[in-house]
């Protein structure tokens, strides 16, 4: 190479190490690479994607149609809505949305519901996203939000109280969601732990506790909560219904979580281990410091699809005479104004519950891409 090529790379010769760096070609990036890659790169994803290209041609179509075109939002019962169109009947949905949301909780207090919702979310942003202005501030609410949103919820120290078993509703499903992960996960920590303990005793107390949530199905676990338990206490106590029912959920999702945590602990590599003890840490100092983080990292897609099971598990309540979210439609098609609604009912419920599960789902891909190490 020349002096003058040297100084002067117009000509498009560069030293060495300062060539400048060059976009990929158009070909290697941009929607339409993404398509040929994802859609069409093959025989076998051609196929599905001309059959499910096929099924969408098919099936958006009528549900448009059915759910906004030829849909019903205004009337006063069911021979309202038929009278105005022959698809679904949102009013049905709108008359009773209230009732959806709240339960059977006052009227009059209602704000004090949506004040606890608002509370939530502010509790829960500094502790999903570290980036949060003030964070130690906010974590410090975030430990406080259970004993503030239980004042707020059920009242006492200049709150009118309000009895659990108004509560009902989406309100019930978010409460007893909540309260499941929050305290599960912790719960789930100590249990894998202990599993693996060298102490006999604890090492047997927690595989005995976990074998047994894992083997019995939570529909009983809420049966024993509500009806057995009561027998187990002594004569006029009263243990709360919803207490009970937040106590059976909670142990049965830790079991659960132990074992999802526990499969993070097995994966980590034996010379982690080692290279914590010869830095001289001690036990709990090896596993906050080292082991941990790595294995909650690993364990995420699992206590994700944990957490999303329990949420949905939720309409459970059902059967010990509580009404949540489904409960409410279940009962409302009783009403002689509104029966043969089902359909509407489930689908409004379905939707529910897909947009609460969907954005867990998404901020789990993104806390697995924020952790992601590897390169």
């Amino acid at each position: 190479m020349t002096s003058s090529e040297t100084q002067n790379p117009t000509n498009g010769s560069y030293p060495p190490g300062t060539h400048p760096d060059l976009p990929p070609p158009s070909t290697a990036y941009g929607p339409v690479h993404w398509i040929k890659v994802n859609l069409f790169g093959g025989v076998t994803n051609t196929v599905l994607t001309l059959l499910f290209a096929y099924m969408l041609w098919k099936i958006v179509p009528f549900l448009t149609e059915w759910m906004f075109l030829d849909a019903a939002f205004t009337g006063e019962s069911r021979r309202d809505c038929e009278a105005t169109a022959g698809g679904a009947c949102w009013a049905f949905i709108g008359s009773r949305l209230q009732l959806f949301i709240y339960g059977f909780y006052p009227e009059a207090q209602r704000w004090r519901v949506d004040l606890t919702f608002v509370m939530l979310i502010l509790a829960l942003v500094p502790v999903l996203y570290d980036a949060t202005p003030h964070r130690g501030k906010g974590l410090i609410f975030a430990c406080l939000y259970p004993f503030i949103g239980g004042w707020l919820l059920i009242g006492g120290l200049g709150l009118e109280s309000v009895s659990t078993d108004q509560f009902g509703g989406l309100m019930l499903n978010v409460i007893i969601g909540v309260t499941g992960i929050a305290f599960s996960l912790p719960i789930g920590i100590v249990l894998a732990l202990g599993r693996q303990s060298h102490l006999p005793i604890v090492r047997i107390l927690c595989v005995g506790f976990i074998e047994f949530i894992r083997g019995v199905p939570l529909i009983t676990l809420l049966f024993v909560a509500a009806v057995m338990l009561s027998y187990f206490v002594p004569p006029g106590t009263n243990f709360d219904l919803l207490v009970r029912v937040l106590i059976m959920v909670t142990l049965f999702a830790s079991g659960y979580m132990a074992e999802v945590i526990r499969g993070g602990l097995q994966a980590i590599p034996k010379g982690q281990y080692e290279a914590a003890d010869g830095m001289g840490l001690r036990y709990w100092q090896v596993m906050r410091l080292v082991i941990l983080p790595q294995a909650l990292k690993i364990s995420i897609p699992g206590i994700v699809n944990t957490f999303i099971g329990l949420y949905k598990d939720t309409t459970l309540v059902i059967v010990i005479g509580r009404l949540d979210i489904l409960g409410i439609g279940n009962s409302s098609l009783a009403d002689s104004k509104w029966q043969g609604l089902s359909t509407e009912v489930y689908v409004f419920v379905a939707l529910f519950f897909f947009i609460s599960c969907f954005s867990i789902s998404r901020y789990s891909l993104y806390l697995e891409k924020k952790l992601h190490t590897e390169l």
